[in-house]
């Protein structure tokens, strides 16, 4: 049984490429973190190893041991810090080193099951002499050999290695779909799966590691305080302060820097679609009637500017830009609230 949810397309054409035995060499599984792309990629590899009637069953020797990480026909490599990956958190790019001990484990034959998995796990972080020798091996494809390469910025892959793979996209599920799984299959109550809906923007994989981790709610709580407390008691010097103390942080974990981003952009959007009279789409649903009495205080112009000014910051962040200016500028840039 497939395991990730939402993605019935993708799924319908994996199942028929394993029924006509048509799967490609390669195949780039792209979407937002937290979409299910890893889950989706341990689905795969089950199926093509599946012992059970109806791939993948989950309950065979081989299913049982690629959901365990024990399969020595399944080879994880990442940076995500998963369990199952290879490498060490704290690297920032997958080596070429890395994937010559691929290339030479390719060449040899399945050891327990029918085909051979490599899942790169962060496709992106390949140096650029990582990504140009797994280019020759993508070429020139070993029989029984299947390269899943999973990405949440397929821009920054080169093209040549995007165009030796088949490309399966992962959608983000919708919010009364989201919810539904949160209450139905994790009994969450009606209210928190509410919320973790919204917040996860879609992706299931974050609703369900924020329902595990009694802390989350404590830390987001933490989050919006200090976004409000700069937005409302910091004068120029303050956010200056603040800009240095975010740069700092980006250095040492791109990844959360990413989540405060993405808060600061769900509570200015927020602030819009109150703004215009549609609290019902608000994300943070529970801060509801402080975005709606924060919404008089602004302007449409200043609002959507600040949107614009977070969108803009992720995307220099991510083509190098100096992370100590680029956060100067958007907290200079914070609108004054109108009394």
């Amino acid at each position: 049984m497939w395991q990730v949810i939402g993605q019935n397309r993708n799924v319908s054409l994996l199942q028929n490429s394993l029924k006509k035995d048509s799967l490609a060499h390669a195949y780039l599984i792209v979407g937002p973190t937290g979409i299910g792309k890893m889950t989706l990629a341990l689905d795969l590899a089950s199926a093509m190893n599946c012992n059970g009637d109806l791939a993948p069953c989950g309950e065979c020797e081989s299913c049982r041991r690629i959901a365990s990480g024990k399969y020595s026909d399944v080879e994880i490599i990442g940076l995500s810090g998963d369990q199952n990956c290879l490498e060490m958190e704290t690297q920032t790019e997958i080596g070429v080193d890395r994937i010559r001990e691929i290339q030479r484990s390719a060449c040899l034959p399945p050891f327990e099951g029918r085909y051979k998995v490599f899942i790169i796990d962060g496709a992106e972080l390949l140096s650029i002499e990582a990504a140009n020798c797994l280019l020759k091996t993508l070429e020139e494809p070993e029989s029984k050999v299947v390269f899943l390469l999973l990405s949440s910025s397929e821009g920054m892959l080169p093209a040549t290695v995007v165009s030796r793979c088949q490309r399966l996209e992962l959608l983000p599920l919708a919010r009364d779909e989201v919810e539904d799984v949160l209450e139905s299959k994790l009994f969450i109550e009606k209210e928190k799966a509410r919320l973790l809906a919204r917040l996860c923007h879609g992706c299931l994989g974050r609703a369900l590691r924020c329902s595990r981790d009694d802390d989350w709610q404590k830390q987001r709580a933490e989050r919006l305080a200090e976004i409000l407390d700069v937005v409302d008691n910091y004068d120029y010097e303050g956010r200056l302060d603040y800009a240095h103390k975010l740069s700092l942080y980006y250095v040492k974990n791109k990844g959360s820097i990413q989540e405060i981003l993405d808060l600061w952009l769900d509570w200015w959007h927020d602030l819009l679609l109150a703004k215009i009279g549609c609290e019902e789409a608000v994300i943070n649903v529970d801060c509801l009637p402080d975005i709606s009495y924060r919404a008089t205080r602004y302007n449409i112009t200043d609002i959507r500017g600040m949107i614009d000014a977070i969108q803009a910051v992720s995307k220099q962040l991510k083509l190098n830009a100096n992370p100590q200016l680029v956060f100067e500028v958007l907290m200079l840039g914070i609108p004054e609230r109108r009394v």
